[in-house]
């Protein structure tokens, strides 16, 4: 049988790279496969009840000098501040920054209790600060941070994390179940997370003298113990019929990280089964 390797290009060994909010399901997923390739990572995030299972795991599998754990709150100038302190003392370097970090009405069964169900003219504006504290401000103050490190190196690789609804406005069927109780997708989420592809443009045509890159993946609907209806009504609306399995983010956040992405920047790379395609 014919074998074939992969390109060179490809690999993520050694790079140091920061991931935020990476003990949500997508953080936890592109941090255990990064360190499966080698990459050195650093796992920052404010929730320390996921904090001490996922170290657990993490340290009985891969070596000390190849992940640091941090407790970073991204609104705060003087977390990130310090955050970066910590990184270039245990490691010297920042690679790549993934701006992963974000608040979300999420749809599992978990957290569909935690959503606020109102419509836009009644939803609550201490809701819509608080998401845009995060979503906007945070990712602007943690990269700020990353930025002066990457100036000094005179390279750097930003991944930011977009949504379909940066792209497109929430079809609200897909949260109608027929119960006669309409869920909406709430605005805090499309108004904080529609600043993310200029943001990536802004980032990409500001620093491209200057060694560093920027691009953002636009993911949507990634599976995680969802209610039938939800699913029903989901592979209806998707052209790919199905949520996406986090596994198959991997190899897109590999491509954006690597070098085999050096000739991309201000660029969306949507991985959406087809959303927003419609």
């Amino acid at each position: 049988m014919k074998t074939y390797s992969t390109h060179t290009s490809l690999s993520i060994a050694e790079k140091v790279v920061l991931i935020t909010g990476a003990y949500g399901l997508i953080g936890q997923t592109i941090a255990y496969a990064f360190l499966q390739q080698g990459a050195y990572v650093i796992l920052a995030d404010l929730d320390e009840c996921k904090r001490n299972k996922l170290e657990d795991k993490i340290s009985k599998t891969f070596p000390p000098r190849q992940f640091l754990f941090q407790t970073l709150d991204i609104t705060d100038e003087a977390s990130c501040q310090k955050a970066m302190i910590e990184i270039i003392l245990k490691f010297g370097r920042l690679d790549v920054l993934i701006n992963n970090a974000g608040l979300d009405a999420k749809f599992d069964k978990e957290s569909l209790g935690k959503v606020n169900h109102g419509r836009f003219e009644n939803y609550p504006t201490h809701l819509l600060r608080i998401a845009i504290e995060v979503n906007l401000t945070g990712t602007i103050l943690i990269t700020q941070s990353a930025c002066h490190q990457m100036i000094k190196q005179k390279s750097g690789n930003i991944i930011n994390v977009a949504s379909t609804y940066s792209v497109v406005a929430p079809n609200q069927n897909l949260y109608d179940y027929g119960d006669g109780k309409q869920n909406f997708k709430p605005v805090d989420y499309v108004a904080s997370k529609s600043f993310i592809p200029n943001f990536t443009r802004y980032l990409a045509t500001f620093y491209s003298r200057e060694g560093i890159r920027c691009n953002a993946i636009v993911p949507h609907g990634i599976y995680n113990n969802h209610d039938e209806p939800f699913l029903e009504n989901f592979a209806r609306l998707s052209p790919l019929g199905r949520m996406c399995n986090r596994e198959e983010l991997i190899g897109p956040f590999t491509f954006l990280a690597s070098d085999a992405s050096s000739y991309m920047t201000g660029s969306l790379l949507t991985v959406d089964g087809g959303w927003t395609a419609w």
